[in-house]
């Protein structure tokens, strides 16, 4: 029989080594963060000298940059179908909803043993206006919508989101932060949420209010302590510095995953939801480039996208594959450990979590981008089209070779394409025929 000592030692030993198991097993936390209004050029991660943001420059340098990720044209479409992992068609009721019996990327995590946090913009839930142009449907909640915990700026009630905010908080209701910057405080709450969590697995969503208008005066700006939100100035001289203001918040959440000592645990995707505002001219390589939020081109649909995960994502990586919004939640169910394919219903979305683990990957890939974009908002025209780096196809047959005419300006002919482009062009429209 084993002396009592070396019982208790073995003892400690077995349970050292079954907590060490068990938190091998963990799944990785997940914070995903969508800018608002930013298309891809206006970051230095692409090629842009004219912006200052420093945390995700140490993003792309310590992880992987997406070159061809694309969202809608808006800001609703993209969130629902980011959100949902499905094409427009199937699940979009109105702007600023979000169908309500949808089954979102945060009930899934939920069910994988995730707490749910959101933080920012929500815009989903629909405000007066917005659910009288839906006929009267109402969207979700985010308790709905699969989060345990949120601070958000227009659940229903609008308001400022910058300067004396206007948020709803878990718990708190409604109230009005005098003085305060809205998106200072998403951060914190944020902070605070990764904090209590850390050691479980946590999901974090910060669907971000910067960069969209109105253009106003930020925190270290001269004229903030004296701006007064009600006039609400929109001036894009603010664009730059918000888009630096938007890059410290960033900083400040990798610096707090690395601080608690959950950075290689810890999987950080930043991503825009549209183009940037029309109002905003951006010089990039050499070009003079205006937004195109709400239209349809690739200043309307190409977004930044990164990747930050120390140890898991090679650093300094970049990757060509296309990338469209539905393949997010297909990715972060497979790196909660759940196969996507096990979904029940209709799965729009590829994974690209192998992309992530393997920077040399050669297995399947997306091989077009499908959208269908009927934005039930403003002015902007419904359009439905597939594209992938080379060749767009619409609907109602324009067609672009967007190798050489990136900003579609000369539509050209079926007859006049080269074999390359008619075989391209045929498997657009065998993917129409099938969405339809």
């Amino acid at each position: 029989m084993l002396p009592v000592k070396l019982l208790i030692a073995c003892f400690w030993i077995l349970m050292f080594l079954g907590i060490h198991s068990l938190q091998a097993q963990q799944p990785p936390n997940i914070i995903l963060i969508l800018a608002d209004d930013l298309g891809y050029e206006v970051l230095p991660a692409y090629g842009n000298n004219e912006h200052q943001t420093p945390s995700l420059d140490r993003m792309a340098a310590g992880g992987m940059v997406f070159e061809n990720a694309h969202a809608m044209p808006l800001c609703t479409p993209s969130r629902v179908q980011l959100m949902t992992g499905k094409y427009n068609f199937r699940n979009y009721i109105g702007f600023g909803l979000l169908d309500p019996s949808e089954k979102t990327m945060a009930h899934w995590l939920q069910e994988q043993g995730y707490a749910t946090c959101v933080v920012g913009k929500w815009q989903l839930y629909g405000n007066a206006r917005q659910r009288e142009l839906a006929g009267g449907k109402v969207g979700s909640r985010p308790e709905e919508a699969g989060f345990d915990s949120y601070r958000l700026w227009q659940v229903s009630d609008l308001g400022s989101r910058y300067k004396d905010p206007l948020l709803e908080t878990k718990g708190n209701g409604l109230e009005k932060f005098d003085g305060q910057y809205g998106p200072d405080l998403f951060t914190d709450y944020l902070e605070d949420f990764v904090e209590q969590q850390a050691g479980d697995p946590f999901f974090a969503y910060f669907p971000m209010a910067l960069t969209h208008d109105p253009f106003e005066p930020y925190p270290g700006s001269p004229d903030f302590a004296s701006y007064d939100p009600q006039k609400r100035v929109n001036d894009p001289q603010y664009f730059p510095g918000m888009v630096t203001y938007m890059d410290k918040l960033v900083g400040r959440i990798i610096d707090k995953v690395a601080e608690l000592g959950i950075a290689e645990k810890t999987l950080i995707l930043f991503v825009g939801d549209n183009g940037t505002d029309r109002d905003v001219v951006t010089s990039f390589k050499g070009q003079d480039l205006r937004g195109n939020k709400g239209y349809t081109n690739d200043l309307g649909t190409h977004v930044p996208m990164l990747a930050y995960w120390p140890g898991t994502v090679a650093a300094g990586s970049r990757n060509e594959n296309l990338i469209d919004l539905t393949d997010f939640l297909p990715t972060l169910l497979e790196v909660s450990g759940k196969e996507p394919n096990a979904l029940p219903g209709p799965l729009d979305g590829i994974s690209f979590y192998p992309q992530l683990t393997d920077s040399g990957y050669s297995g399947p890939v997306r091989e077009w981008v499908f959208c269908h974009y009927d934005p039930n908002w403003g002015n902007f025209k419904a359009r439905t089209f597939v594209y992938d780096t080379d060749w767009k196809y619409y609907a109602d047959g324009e067609i672009y070779d967007l190798y050489n005419d990136l900003l579609e300006t000369r539509p050209l002919d079926f007859a006049a394409l080269d074999a390359t482009g008619k075989k391209a062009i045929r498997t657009f429209r065998k993917v129409l025929k099938q969405m339809r």
